[in-house]
């Protein structure tokens, strides 16, 4: 079976589809989750990448993986290096997919009596594991939603972690540490998270991204999540391109090799940023809602069509939402949507002024035999919000929102069409509403 990094080429020259084979939020690319991609570097893909960097005598970790990961990922590196304890680690952000793999390294420390890993994060990651504590069942709830697959039930799968280990160390803007015969120059970023570190290993060449760099469309507009900061995390990029780097492990996805690749990649990512809030901003400052901002920003198709660009996971438009939603604020610029009136009222209305439920199903079904999915949608919610009890409605819903998830190459759009598509099946609007 071919290597880590000879499928990491072909993924760069587009032979592999990050959505089948290669989709940077799923596990891994063969059966062997670890592999020393460099002298003394190995790297572990579980849902998130973890980097072990010896540093002679020591190890280094760059994340640490998802809980799931925790056994396995320890399992991996005493593999690789059995003697060396874990000095220290940093986490690149507080997303939970990336923070939970010291465990087992902690409690190897008290066995061999020896000191416990030094964690490095930024500031305000504290803060941040202090705000998943207070909001487990909202958590819980947006991640069933957001990773909802075919056929599965809508009831709880898993629960929103309560517990965080919380770093030793942390710091403003940059930090260097000394681990051993390495220099780690911790450097803090706003993009998917506001408490983000990337690393640059200069002994290494080595840099770190952490998920400024995941091998596809930035995450900078989940739409059930906290704000992003899309022009800070371009200038980041922009950093990190200049430093000349020669091997990159992203946050997700595989490691790139060379130089001018890496540039390459972060330059292109920064790029497609930099035109999405550019274009956003023009319009704010023309005076443009929110409608219009939606549908006339163009997106690059040319970034889209990079390997390490499609949008299989968030979806170029959410980046514009998220842009708006900084710059802007929640309200879209539409005055009837300001203080609006409960939107089941606002269906019944529709409904009867469409002559009733079977008019508003007939114009939704011939909308989607036409293809229009999108005015079809908007149709079948005001069809189960008017009439929450039809099975007609549900079933018609449920088929619409099947049919634009097999369609959408976003994963996050698609769980979520997916999640509305199981929820009519059950005879509920959504999974979380008991009406």
């Amino acid at each position: 079976m071919a290597g880590l990094r000879e499928f990491a080429d072909r993924l760069w020259r587009g032979e592999i589809d990050t959505v089948i084979d290669a989709h940077p939020v799923t596990v891994p690319w063969n059966d062997r989750q670890a592999e020393e991609i460099a002298d003394g570097v190995l790297y572990y893909k579980g849902l998130a990448a973890a980097t072990t960097i010896d540093a002679g005598g020591a190890l280094v970790m760059l994340d640490t993986g998802a809980q799931n990961d925790a056994e396995r990922l320890h399992a991996a590196v005493r593999a690789w290096r059995p003697a060396p304890r874990l000095a220290a680690a940093v986490f690149s952000h507080h997303h939970v997919d990336h923070v939970f793999g010291v465990g087992p390294f902690e409690r190897e420390s008290e066995d061999r009596h020896s000191t416990r890993p030094l964690v490095y994060g930024h500031e305000r990651i504290p803060e941040h594991f202090r705000r998943y504590q207070r909001t487990r069942g909202w958590n819980g709830a947006i991640n069933r939603r957001q990773f909802a697959r075919p056929g599965l039930p809508l009831s709880p799968r898993f629960e929103w972690p309560s517990d965080y280990r919380f770093p030793d160390v942390t710091y403003r803007d940059r930090l260097r540490v000394r681990v051993g015969d390495l220099t780690l120059e911790l450097h803090h970023a706003r993009g998917e998270t506001e408490d983000a570190t990337w690393t640059w290993v200069p002994e290494r060449r080595l840099l770190a991204a952490g998920d400024l760099f995941i091998w596809a469309t930035p995450n900078a507009g989940n739409p059930q999540k906290a704000q992003r900061w899309v022009g800070e995390w371009a200038a980041a990029l922009r950093q990190m391109s200049a430093l000349g780097a020669e091997l990159l492990v992203p946050g997700h996805g595989l490691p790139i090799f060379g130089a001018e690749r890496i540039r390459q990649a972060l330059d292109d990512t920064a790029g497609l940023l930099e035109s999405i809030e550019g274009q956003v901003l023009a319009l704010m400052n023309a005076g443009a809602s929110l409608d219009r901002v939606l549908h006339e920003v163009e997106i690059p198709a040319a970034a889209l069509a990079k390997p390490y660009l499609r949008p299989v996971y968030d979806h170029p438009q959410f980046l514009v939402r998220n842009v708006w939603r900084y710059y802007g604020g929640w309200w879209d610029g539409e005055p009837d949507r300001l203080l609006p009136a409960p939107r089941d009222d606002e269906a019944r209305e529709w409904v009867a002024l469409a002559g009733g439920l079977a008019a508003v199903l007939a114009r939704a079904k011939a909308l989607r035999d036409e293809g229009d999915l999108r005015l079809a949608s908007h149709l079948v919610e005001v069809a189960v919000r008017a009439e929450p009890s039809s099975r007609e409605a549900h079933d018609l819903r449920a088929e619409v929102y099947e049919t634009r998830a097999t369609l959408e190459p976003s994963s996050m759009a698609r769980g979520i069409f997916q999640y509305a598509a199981a929820s009519s099946r059950e005879g509920k609007r959504d999974g979380f509403d008991p009406n």
